[in-house]
């Protein structure tokens, strides 16, 4: 039986920007070809990832500026932001920016910084703090909540935090949307992230390797929203997942192989164990999906795992996506 609380099957697919700039190019107008695409293909979101240089690629809330300007029924979403690259009130007026452009179509899925060297060097370069960085983001958060609705009617304009304070933030831009977009939590099933998750964000972006796991896990959120007094639909459940699709499923292994290898420079047997994965055809990469639909999932987004995504596109539209809503 559905539950009635579940908001509706969505699936969206991430723009490649990092497989650009591994294939060693930035070009704006392929990106926005697929967002598109995309669209017209009935996908029900774009996103795109966040990095300076740890894993380098174009800016996601410029990426999808443009993207917002050329489709008109997408939600936009990150996947994922890492808010301490860039300074809380500068985040806090380029959201409200994108989110005018967009039309409100806009959702943050955010994210910490994980835990590798390459991650902890980026923050170096920014004069960021990796100690300590998960308080950070929360601070953050709170601090663009305050931002975004310090305009109204007997709500504070000033934050005084650990790490930040700001007044007069009553003076910033308000986003389209009020109150601003919603914001998710990207991160795994341990017991404080879905503490975390459960008191003070919209939505949880985990990649979950099972879906047994992931069905376990938000099983558990559900019970902590639930403490948290909060709706039970208060919580959108994602999935960030990674599909190679391919009538073969020898050569769509090694096209994911090679994918993963360029992008995180480890094998796929190494990034399996903490990451979603699945590959070969359509028909099996649906009913894999469809796995972590029955367990909860309420919107997935797809990275496809290859560095020229465009030609899996089409089948993972027209196979992929109806088939997960079936079986799901």
């Amino acid at each position: 039986m559905s539950d009635p609380t579940s908001p509706p099957l969505r699936i969206g697919i991430l723009l490649p920007t990092r497989e650009q700039a591994i294939t060693g190019s930035y070009a704006a107008a392929p990106l926005l070809d697929f967002a598109r695409r995309a669209e017209e293909l009935g996908f029900d979101s774009l996103w795109a990832g966040d990095s300076l240089t740890a894993r380098p690629r174009l800016d996601p809330l410029v990426v999808l500026s443009a993207a917002g300007a050329v489709t008109s029924r997408v939600t936009l979403g990150t996947a994922a932001l890492t808010p301490a690259l860039r300074h809380p009130l500068i985040g806090a007026n380029m959201i409200s920016s994108l989110d005018h452009v967009c039309g409100s179509r806009l959702v943050l899925g955010l994210g910490s910084g994980f835990p590798m060297p390459e991650t902890e060097e980026e923050f170096a370069s920014v004069g960021a703090s990796f100690e300590g960085r998960v308080g950070r983001l929360d601070e953050i958060t709170a601090l663009w909540r305050t931002a975004w609705r310090a305009g109204e009617p007997g709500a504070p304009t000033a934050h005084d935090g650990t790490h930040w304070q700001a007044d007069r933030l009553d003076r910033l831009p308000r986003p389209h949307r009020p109150g601003g977009p919603p914001l998710w939590l990207a991160g795994s099933d341990t017991p404080r992230v879905l503490r975390r998750v459960a008191r003070l964000y919209d939505g949880w972006l985990p990649f979950l390797p099972s879906a047994e796991a992931y069905g376990t896990a938000r099983r558990r959120l559900a019970g902590l929203v639930e403490e948290a007094g909060r709706p039970a639909d208060a919580v959108t459940p994602g999935l960030y997942a990674t599909i190679t699709v391919g009538r073969d499923p020898r050569a769509a292994e090694a096209e994911l192989e090679h994918y993963i290898t360029h992008y995180y420079g480890r094998s796929l047997q190494q990034m399996a164990t903490i990451q979603a994965y699945a590959w070969g055809t359509p028909e099996h990469c649906a009913e894999w999906l469809a796995s972590y639909v029955r367990a909860g999932a309420r919107h997935l987004v797809l990275r496809v795992g290859s560095l020229d995504p465009e030609p899996q596109l089409k089948d993972i539209a027209e196979i992929v996506l109806p088939a997960v809503r079936a079986l799901g």
